[in-house]
């Protein structure tokens, strides 16, 4: 029996380091017990449900707000569904997220951009920061909307044997994942002190691109300023 947010194993990248796997998808950390934990709300289950889960027990919406869960509906090979935690609301349309096993099997990604790309702009299709590429992950994901809690409190997540072996491939400081690489803490079945691999190169994202001013600035160099805009 599987539940949380099930990948698949054709999908493993290549140029980083995997978590050991067996049969079960509770081996590694699935994105469920890390919301649920960071988020404070408490439903359980697949990802796919929770949306319906929350209806009479959470408020629901589709405007992002500090600690609300950003809940995926199944698409593609995200057969279970997903869920994500917003850390920081940038703007309108860009948000900063805490979720567990999306670029990689079992992998943490804390304070990592997400951007609207839905053309009512309601957030119900999103595209996410993909660390082991450095860029904006190409798919467009579809989503439910988001689901609020009753206190807008983010809790640390401590990593623990019992949900499953875990790496962090991005980590609080730096938004976009960038330098955060080598940086990591196994837990569970991974091998200790095991490190994940550089990322490799990629290709210009047009997403991307379409953000950058005539001086070619850094995507980190943009989110700083989306950050500085939304203190204000």
């Amino acid at each position: 029996m599987g539940y949380f947010c099930r990948w698949t194993l054709p999908l493993l990248l290549s140029g980083i380091v995997m978590l050991p796997l067996r049969a079960g998808a509770a081996d590694v950390l699935q994105c469920v017990p890390y919301a649920r934990t960071v988020s404070g709300v408490d439903l359980r289950g697949d990802a796919l449900t929770w949306w319906d889960q929350a209806e009479n027990r959470f408020k629901r919406g589709h405007k992002p707000k500090k600690g609300a869960v950003l809940a995926f509906r199944p698409y593609g090979p995200m057969t279970l569904g997903h869920v994500a935690v917003v850390s920081k609301v940038l703007g309108d349309r860009q948000v900063l997220v805490r979720h567990a096993n999306w670029s990689a099997p079992g992998a943490i990604e804390e304070d990592v951009l997400a951007i609207d790309v839905s053309e009512q702009g309601d957030w119900s299709a999103v595209r996410v920061w993909h660390s082991p590429t450095g860029q904006m992950g190409a798919r467009t994901n579809p989503t439910f909307g988001f689901i609020y809690p009753v206190k807008s409190t983010l809790h640390a997540f401590v990593p623990d044997d019992s949900l499953g072996a875990s790496v962090r491939l991005a980590s609080n400081g730096s938004p976009t994942g960038r330098g955060t690489m080598g940086a990591v803490r196994t837990t569970g079945h991974a091998e200790p002190g095991r490190m994940a691999a550089p990322a490799k190169a990629a290709p210009a994202d047009p997403f991307i691109v379409e953000y950058e001013s005539a001086s070619n600035r850094s995507l980190g160099d943009i989110v700083n300023d989306l950050k500085r805009e939304a203190s204000l």
